[in-house]
């Protein structure tokens, strides 16, 4: 009887490597494109000559393909709970994002409307995938491990997007040596790098990881009418989930924040006048932080409790905000990326963990979709109102303070949420 409990224990726990091996996947595109060279090459290349400046189209960008995953999400992951469809749905957004994101290599200099719109596609790519990637937590974490196993993943994501920065910069200082002619190019080569790294490390993911289905197969079109079916369900059952519906509104305001500062952080050094190379480096420091400290507060979460260590982050951040609004020198904005990469992990980890154990059983994929939609709603506000003021303003420093409204209005709800009563309601409607 050994034997076999050993080899399960294996199992489970390449199960759970192959699963967090997809945050160091796609972590890839979070760092290379998202944070540090979309910016960029959209600012230098893209709108080079025009009199656009560079905040408002990238987020109203990022408005529109968050506004895309919110109103489809919820719908896709119920007809995925019911299908069994959540690592097929994966790994058809996973492809959309990575086959996209490879596209924008091929956008020349001046055609930011273009650039736009494929990195749009790109966003809905990621952003979709991690619905049910996320929804697969609860299959992979053994029974009352999830904060760990949520930590790992995003420890991971910090590393592996590091690690792929570090390569896309020096892709980008000598492409010649990459095959890549000028140095323009070998910023927009970033892109290729991002997608190959993204593709390849999903790949255990996809083999080793088997989500579970319904007990008997369900066709696409009747699992379809049966996710509708069950959304519509889902939200008539929801008034019961108050602790879930409280939460979902606490993490709506200050994921936002989060969201926001990962997007627009490289724009809104570059609207300070501080140099590339700096903003660059300022976010691998955040990376190599990240890496250690989201495990860590893993950790934490389990001691402390989970909502406690999400409240703790969002102070953090809040404090972090206030300073970024009055900040003047460079070593400020370093002193900022470390503070950011000891917290930014743990906010997002203790959040799907904490999450993920209030939900009824059997609805990952479907509740997962809300927790996502939720989140990339918010990241619709946050990048519409740093938008909305700079152009009104053309002060980029306001901009950013209208993000402490977001983190104060989410710690004040995440206050009344209390996870033993949530568990208790996930049990009876489950």
């Amino acid at each position: 009887m050994k034997a076999p409990r050993s080899a399960g224990a294996l199992l489970r726990q390449r199960r759970i490597l192959a699963w967090a091996l997809y945050d160091w996947a796609n972590s890839a595109y979070a760092t290379i494109v998202l944070a540090v060279f979309f910016p960029i090459v959209l600012a230098d290349q893209w709108l080079a000559g025009s009199e656009i400046p560079s905040t408002a189209p990238l987020g109203y960008a990022n408005a529109v393909a968050s506004l895309f995953m919110v109103l489809a999400a919820p719908l896709l992951g119920a007809i995925a709970d019911r299908g069994g469809y959540r690592k097929r749905f994966l790994f058809a957004f996973a492809a959309l994002g990575i086959l996209s994101t490879g596209a924008l290599y091929a956008v020349g200099p001046g055609q930011w409307q273009l650039a736009l719109g494929v990195y749009l596609v790109s966003v809905i790519g990621f952003t979709g995938g991690n619905v049910f990637y996320d929804a697969l937590l609860v299959e992979v974490a053994p029974e009352g491990r999830t904060d760990v196993v949520s930590g790992l993943g995003y420890g991971l994501g910090y590393l592996g997007g590091g690690l792929a920065l570090v390569l896309a910069l020096l892709v980008a200082a000598r492409p010649e040596l990459w095959g890549i002619d000028g140095g323009q190019a070998g910023q927009r080569a970033s892109f290729l790098l991002a997608a190959l790294w993204w593709a390849v490390f999903s790949l255990p993911l996809l083999l080793w990881v088997r989500a579970r289905g319904p007990e008997r197969p369900v066709l696409p079109g009747s699992a379809a009418r049966a996710g509708l079916r069950q959304l519509l369900d889902t939200l008539h059952h929801l008034r019961r989930l108050r602790t879930v519906a409280l939460f979902l509104i606490a993490y709506w305001f200050y994921i936002d924040g989060v969201d926001t500062m990962v997007r627009m952080a490289i724009d809104y050094g570059k609207n300070l006048g501080f140099a590339n190379r700096d903003l660059i480096l300022a976010l691998l420091l955040t990376q190599l932080v990240g890496f250690p400290a989201a495990i860590a507060y893993g950790h934490l979460g389990e001691r402390i409790g989970a909502r406690n260590g999400i409240l703790l982050a969002i102070g953090v951040y809040l404090g972090v905000t206030v300073w970024g609004v009055f900040m003047e020198r460079v070593a400020e904005f370093y002193a900022l990326a470390v503070a950011v990469g000891l917290v930014q992990g743990g906010v997002q980890a203790l959040s799907r963990s904490l999450y993920a154990r209030m939900i009824p059983p059997g609805k990952s994929a479907e509740f997962f979709g809300f927790y996502n939609v939720l989140g990339k709603m918010a990241a619709v506000l946050g990048p519409l109102l740093m938008a909305l003021v700079t152009q009104l303003t053309g002060n980029a420093r306001l901009a950013l303070l209208s993000i402490v409204l977001l983190f104060l209005l989410g710690g004040i709800l995440l206050l009344g949420v209390d996870e033993g009563r949530g568990r208790v309601e996930a049990a009876d409607a489950g």
